[in-house]
């Protein structure tokens, strides 16, 4: 890997830590507190705070995963770096795709 993937992928769980530890803390309270799925869109439908908070999480996750699986296909595919990259950023475009799907949604009006 080289050095700028190298920063990129760290820079993306910097960012990615604590809005998984805010993600995980969202869930303990709905269910403590037996909020059901309505309850949550409720919450959560036009409220751009939210959509801004997951969305960036859906473009941390991305990035990083796409370039772990750019790493994980150069070591063990017969892809080399060449046919790794392209690969990789495919998949990261879907998956940044599917994510911002997701949170528009459910915070989209």
């Amino acid at each position: 890997m080289n050095v700028s993937l190298y920063v990129w992928q760290r820079a993306a769980a910097v960012v990615m830590a604590p809005m998984v530890v805010v993600h995980v803390a969202v869930i303990f309270y709905a269910t403590r507190h037996g909020l059901t799925a309505g309850d949550i869109l409720a919450r959560t439908k036009g409220n751009i705070a939210w959509g801004a908070f997951y969305a960036l999480f859906a473009a941390a996750a991305s990035i990083h995963a796409a370039i772990g699986i750019r790493n994980i296909l150069a070591e063990w595919s017969p892809l080399n770096d060449r046919g790794a990259g392209p690969a990789a950023f495919i998949f990261g475009v879907v998956l940044l795709g599917l994510g911002l799907r997701a949170v528009a949604a459910v915070t989209l009006p």
